[in-house]
């Protein structure tokens, strides 16, 4: 029975992985937090512990109530979409017209900053249909085939959200030493800009 856990357990974590890993918006903003050094703790926990929610109520079962209201998701997909366009201009405009001493600071985060931080990754999280696509219809579909395993499938998928958000806003930190110049921090904002309007872009095209 161990072994089966663990098997499970396992194979919801390479799933979860192989879900998240993928560069996209929520990842984009991760890594330009991280690398900034601002909310990054609050930041991932949004992340990771959104992710465990969506997961729990996938392996739960609401991932078949989801699916019966599909205006639902159309409704976040626009809303989430014209957020990701919105977010991406303003990464575009900070390319274009970079603020005196635009490179990475090691400073703290001032309140304003975290907060704006905060409520951006939130509304990146909640307005992606693509995250209850991931979490509540496929990891809950692919959790109901283990049966009674189905939770460790589930942890596993979970623990995989934690772990590799933790270590991208964490790790990008590495990235200190080359985004202390300005023009690779134009470049990293660049990169933000082209994801979150292309995401933004192709959410509005499926609604």
């Amino acid at each position: 029975m161990t072994h089966g856990i663990t098997t499970a357990a396992l194979a919801g974590f390479g799933t979860g992985l192989s879900l998240i890993v993928a560069i996209g918006a929520q990842n984009a903003f991760v890594l330009r937090q991280g690398a900034r050094r601002q909310a990054v703790l609050p930041v991932v926990a949004i992340c990771a512990v959104s992710d465990a929610v969506l997961i729990v109520l996938g392996v739960a079962g609401v991932g078949a109530f989801v699916t019966a209201w599909p205006a639902a998701l159309t409704a976040v997909g626009i809303a989430g979409g014209a957020f990701l366009i919105g977010y991406g201009l303003l990464a575009a405009r900070r390319v274009l017209r970079p603020a005196p001493g635009a490179a990475l600071g090691t400073g703290g985060a001032a309140a304003g900053s975290a907060r704006a931080a905060v409520l951006t990754c939130l509304a990146m999280t909640w307005l992606n249909p693509h995250v209850y696509l991931d979490t509540v219809l496929l990891i809950g579909s692919l959790a109901a085939d283990r049966g009674d395993l189905r939770w460790a499938f589930g942890i596993g998928a979970g623990l995989a959200s934690l772990t590799w958000f933790g270590a991208l806003g964490y790790g990008a930190r590495l990235l200190s030493g080359p985004l202390s110049r300005p023009k690779a921090w134009r470049m990293l904002d660049g990169l933000v800009a082209a994801t979150m309007v292309t995401m933004g872009g192709m959410l509005l095209a499926r609604a």
